[in-house]
């Protein structure tokens, strides 16, 4: 085993002691090495979201070291830095804080699709809380309307625009399943998405290249690319924001649901559990055997999606017996 294995600071945040592993985070040697694993034409199309946006990336956001690399100091001025730019670029004063994992704590969701009547109303909440583009109506969950006796979820229909519910249908919000073997994050060229110790899934959004193999691994459909600058107005912009989540995206990176991390992490539900009108959702800690979400997963028929990929999502569904 080699003697330069860093030790994990106990925090819950993934970081290393000691002097930055270079040969892991330098980016200009994962960039290198993508070029010389994909071949030229490949690599070419890979990174032409890169040429696109090069001109609004700032010298001090390129030099950024990676997330798990940033010391507090350095922390503290990249989110000075951030808290700026929204200032300057949206007019709007926000707080974006660090939220760290808490020890013993491992989130997961489940959702009675017997009662969910699929108004969106979650997409919606997702959609302001997490400081979405506004043109796109850009949201973390889809809301599939799924035929009654069918599972298929590549069936489901995102479109309707119906009353609901219909009586032949049933629905199925989909987001980030935050799984336990997540293939977005094995194929990251750059290792700007990871999986925090409390289960969830994040994305750097600083470090992030903008390549899309994530997006293209998710077999939920679950991230999304930031095509152009968000454009959200100051008055409706979440001041309150994370690093790791809601604040502002920059144009051509990914980003995902993050359950609500900047909520979560303080001891708050989602923003689309508190919109559900009928109750449908059901969040918490899987490690808490008197949790809600134990309570449901102990006493429901619960499945994933897509089990037989291995992912072990952390999001269940079930239905009334």
């Amino acid at each position: 085993m080699s003697d330069n294995k860093k030790e994990s600071c106990g925090s819950g945040c993934g970081c290393h002691n000691g002097a930055p592993d270079e040969s892991l985070f330098n980016r200009r040697n994962v960039l290198k090495a993508a070029g010389a694993t994909l071949g030229v034409a490949a690599f070419a199309k890979a990174m032409a979201p890169i040429t696109e946006w090069k001109e609004t990336t700032s010298v001090d956001e390129f030099l950024q070291t990676h997330y798990r690399e940033l010391s507090n100091d350095q922390l503290d001025e990249v989110i000075a830095r951030l808290e700026e730019e929204t200032k300057k670029d949206y007019g709007a004063d926000v707080t974006i804080t660090d939220h760290r994992p808490q020890m013993g704590v491992k989130f997961g969701y489940a959702l009675n699709l017997s009662i969910c009547i699929g108004c969106r109303r979650c997409a919606e909440a997702c959609h302001h809380e997490n400081n979405h583009d506004r043109a796109t109506s850009n949201s973390y969950i889809r809301v599939l309307e799924m035929t009654k006796g069918s599972m298929d979820m590549e069936k489901g229909n995102v479109h309707y625009d119906h009353p609901v519910p219909h009586p032949d249908k049933f629905y199925m919000p989909v987001q980030c399943q935050q799984c336990d073997n997540p293939p977005c994050v094995d194929v990251c060229p750059v290792e700007a998405t990871w999986k925090e110790e409390d289960g969830i899934v994040v994305v750097d959004y600083n470090w992030c290249i903008g390549c899309r193999y994530c997006e293209a691994a998710c077999p939920y459909h679950a991230r999304r690319f930031n095509w152009k600058k968000p454009v959200v107005p100051k008055n409706e912009i979440n001041p309150n924001q994370s690093y790791l989540s809601n604040r502002i995206r920059p144009q051509g990176v990914m980003e995902k649901c993050t359950f609500c991390l900047h909520r979560t992490r303080e001891g708050r539900m989602p923003a689309c559990l508190e919109a559900c009108p009928t109750g449908a959702r059901v969040f918490g800690n899987l490690l808490d055997p008197h949790s809600e979400i134990r309570k449901v997963i102990d006493t429901k028929r619960v499945f994933v999606l897509k089990e037989e990929l291995g992912t072990r999502p952390s999001f269940f569904y079930f239905f009334d017996e």
